[in-house]
């Protein structure tokens, strides 16, 4: 243990040593302070959704591992935060290495980001809003494998997908990759990160699931969700925050912001009442739980498709959010056989595959800022550049995070033991109970 305390601070240490951002006096040109305001609100935004995660999250799993789910999002809030400003940024933002598959280190310790203009806001901020990002992507895993993971391993694992996994993809969606890997370059779209985000995540989820078996008493013996308004709370939290996730990926204060702001809404609320008509045809009953599930299903699809539908076009992207992700957790998650906790694959895999693909559908020049046509609007050929990155994105993602996991695995085991799932992980992991009961 003590060994690890002074590899920790070793580390740090030398991160002090690496060459930061460097002080002017004014590089205010070509910065507009309306962009600024709204970019470090939308980054505020973005913060916001990792905490909401955690109450999402926290109030569907059982009561003695709220307080781990809630570590591992807070971690997640943490470590992604340092990862990101040590070499994140720059292996997702950096010029191509390695034939384009991810950034090279012209950024490490944030070398070169400063306060001159990129775009029209400062560098530095454009570099916090994408660490926002990929603070919340790590974290939409964790649903995957709640309940029976070490958190040690959970550390290491989120450590190299962020590095391995996030960054790379990121730069072939949006930080300029070139050739095989550059996904932007092909034009794909990918607004806010259907690809990027929630694909990566889902499918990384679906891999974890896979080497980390089942919940001891699945799928007969497992509680019910322990506290549904926390997940509601969570879900609305999601919901607010997505507005800067999505709107703020104009990276302006402008009309391609306000019509993803418009389309995110409309989408979310389709999908949360589709769901619910849903459940009222099969089950008979329209469930809290279903029309929240919805909604965040919606929230994923309508990611990579905001900036470029209209609001109609929102109304089929949330729809078939709703139907697709239905069918995923009702139909081939059952079949299959594989205990993913809370669902990611199902919503977040394959809500975010649809809502890629539907970008490629009602993507419309009419949109301001985009001059991209889908199929709906004469142009088919963007349909099969979407599945293209859908492929591309799940493939590596899949591959990737199930060798990380395996290696992980042998190194230091990334189950917890029998007795400690039985216990609870809150009590074995962090030795605190979320809930006391006074006599």
């Amino acid at each position: 243990m003590n060994t690890r305390i002074f590899l920790l601070f070793g580390i740090l240490f030398l991160s002090l040593l690496l060459p930061g951002t460097a002080l002017a006096a004014d590089q205010s040109e070509g910065i507009d302070t309306g962009d600024t305001a709204w970019m470090l609100v939308a980054s505020a935004f973005v913060l916001l959704m990792t905490p909401g995660l955690a109450f999402f999250y926290g109030g569907l799993v059982r009561r003695k591992n709220i307080l781990s789910v809630l570590m591992q999002c807070f971690m997640c809030m943490c470590l992604m935060t340092i990862l990101w400003v040590l070499v994140g940024y720059s292996l997702a933002f950096g010029d191509d290495m390695l034939g384009g598959l991810m950034g090279n280190f012209k950024y490490v310790g944030l070398k070169g980001v400063g306060y001159e203009a990129r775009g029209t806001i400062p560098h530095v901020l454009f570099m916090m809003f994408q660490g926002m990002f990929a603070i919340i992507t790590p974290a939409l895993i964790l649903g995957a494998f709640a309940e029976r993971m070490k958190f040690g391993a959970f550390c290491l694992f989120m450590a190299l997908w962020l590095l391995l996994v996030y960054c790379p993809v990121c730069h072939w969606v949006w930080g300029g990759a070139k050739g095989f890997f550059g996904l932007g370059g092909k034009g794909a779209l990918d607004f806010a990160g259907g690809t990027v985000v929630h694909i990566n995540a889902g499918v990384a989820a679906l891999a974890a699931a896979f080497v980390l078996g089942k919940r001891q008493g699945y799928p007969d013996k497992i509680s019910p969700p322990h506290n549904l308004p926390f997940a509601a709370l969570g879900a609305a939290l999601l919901w607010f925050g997505w507005f800067g996730f999505n709107a703020g990926s104009a990276l302006a204060s402008n009309a391609s912001a306000a019509n993803a702001f418009v389309g995110t809404h409309v989408a979310t609320a389709t999908a949360g009442l589709t769901w619910a008509i849903i459940d009222r045809i099969f089950t008979g009953k329209a469930t809290m739980l279903g029309m929240i599930t919805g909604a965040v299903a919606g929230l994923v699809a309508i990611t990579p498709a905001c900036g470029y539908v209209t609001p109609m076009g929102a109304i089929g992207v949330g729809f078939g959010a709703s139907v697709c992700a239905y069918f995923a957790i009702a139909v081939i998650k059952k079949r299959i056989g594989y205990d993913d906790s809370l669902d990611v694959f199902g919503v977040h895999g394959v809500a975010g595959m649809w809502g890629a693909v539907a970008a490629g559908l009602w993507a419309t020049s009419v949109v301001p800022g985009n001059d991209t046509n889908g199929l709906f609007y004469g142009n088919p050929s963007q349909v099969g550049i979407q599945v293209q990155a859908v492929i591309y994105t799940t493939i590596y993602s899949f591959v990737i995070s199930f060798v990380l996991l395996k290696i992980i695995d042998v190194i230091v085991g990334v189950r917890t033991d029998e007795n400690s799932e039985r216990m609870g992980l809150d009590l074995t992991d962090h030795a605190e109970n979320a809930y006391t009961i006074l006599e």
